[in-house]
């Protein structure tokens, strides 16, 4: 007979992440971490980091530090928790910007704009929040097997066979 013994994943945890590429490294293990000693599963983890590292990159990329806005340096917040039916929310607060995070339709060569594409792939929800004095808020709720069939097609958009361009020069 065989006893399984799990840990505790801490109901929540916050941290402040340097506003810029940074501090994604230490978020990406901090959550890595507390996660795998939480017994959470290795796939939920894996997607879980991965979401984290678009949604830091995006805010830095596309929002503005919490605080003074006028000052141009500070932190934007990252936290992550699972509830008791084993659901994992992720949620990158930062002080807003210019724009809101919708999804792009990124051409073939472009070196961007996949970032909640991947998220929507991985997800079992997302959304965007206002917050109090201009904070904005995206959440993600990753679950156990909810990774879409079609992955890497939402993420990296209609195929394109290089023989194909060559069809009419014979």
């Amino acid at each position: 007979m065989a006893f399984v013994v799990a840990q505790e994943v801490p109901t929540s945890s916050s941290m402040a992440v340097p506003h810029g590429p940074a501090g994604v490294g230490e978020a990406r293990h901090r959550m890595r971490a507390q996660l795998r000693d939480g017994g959470v599963s290795e796939t939920v983890v894996d997607d879980a980091v991965l979401i984290l590292s678009e949604l830091l990159s995006n805010a830095y990329r596309h929002g503005r530090p919490l605080g003074r806005s006028d000052v141009g340096d500070g932190d934007v917040r990252a936290a992550w928790r699972v509830d008791g039916s084993g659901r994992l929310t992720v949620e990158v607060t930062d002080g807003g910007g210019p724009t809101r995070p919708v999804p792009a339709t990124p051409s073939v060569t472009a070196r961007g704009g996949r970032g909640l594409n991947i998220i929507s792939a991985l997800a079992q929800d997302w959304g965007v929040r206002d917050e109090v004095a201009g904070e904005v808020t995206v959440w993600v709720l990753v679950t156990e097997g909810h990774r879409r069939e079609d992955f890497a097609t939402r993420v990296g958009g209609p195929s394109f066979d290089f023989a194909d361009a060559f069809d009419d020069l014979d």
